[in-house]
């Protein structure tokens, strides 16, 4: 049996992926809204690179300008007079996490680029299919991770993917694509009609 990749080289994948699509979009898409409320496509590509090149100091010092809640959003304002091309440039010279998004081992990454690759495709109605490999790596850690707040939008629910192997909790069940789960548990209501099950009207009320 062949040895599980890690989650860095899964991490380089997807950003290589996302790379590879941003250099199709026009100049109006980079300006179309996505998922993400209030950002750009622009505004998201800023973000998924924002930490790479921060120091321990330049951390902490992006949490205390933003205090922590808003640190996310100081980053994509100090990306804000890169242009596309730039953005694309930077991005390409860090398709392997480093800093922050190395987390980890990779996983931090990952899960970022993914969903935000997500945001991107499905608000410009250019849906993809994510590779099974990094859907099955990526869904286990959603519930757990605090800063993403699944576990109390997935409370007393069974999440099961239909196209993927992975499964979470138990109660009323939500099933689906492994890619709208993903996009459910980390809030985005755009993919709850891709869901259904008993438990499907529950999770869509908390979404709301």
């Amino acid at each position: 049996m062949p040895s599980q990749r890690s989650m860095m080289d899964l991490a380089y994948e997807e950003r290589r992926d996302l790379a590879a699509y941003l250099r199709t979009l026009s100049d109006a898409q980079w300006q179309a809204p996505t998922l993400c409320t209030e950002w750009s496509v622009k505004d998201v590509v800023s973000h998924v690179v924002s930490y790479e090149e921060l120091s321990i100091l330049g951390l902490l010092q992006r949490f205390a300008r933003g205090r922590v809640v808003r640190a996310n959003e100081v980053g994509v304002r100090d990306f804000a007079s890169y242009t596309p091309a730039q953005l694309m440039d930077f991005l390409e010279a860090h398709l392997r996490p480093q800093g922050l998004t190395s987390g980890f081992g990779g996983m931090i990454g990952l899960v970022d680029a993914t969903v935000h690759h997500q945001d991107i495709r499905r608000a410009l109605g250019d849906p993809r299919t994510i590779p099974a490999e990094r859907l099955e790596r990526i869904l286990p850690t959603i519930p757990g991770n605090p800063r993403l707040g699944a576990g109390r939008r997935v409370r007393g629910l069974r999440l099961r993917a239909t196209d993927v192997t992975w499964e979470h909790g138990s109660g009323p069940e939500v099933l689906g694509p492994g890619e709208a789960l993903l996009m459910a548990m980390t809030g985005r209501p755009a993919a709850i009609d891709d869901l259904g099950g008993a438990g499907q009207p529950i999770l869509a009320a908390r979404l709301r």
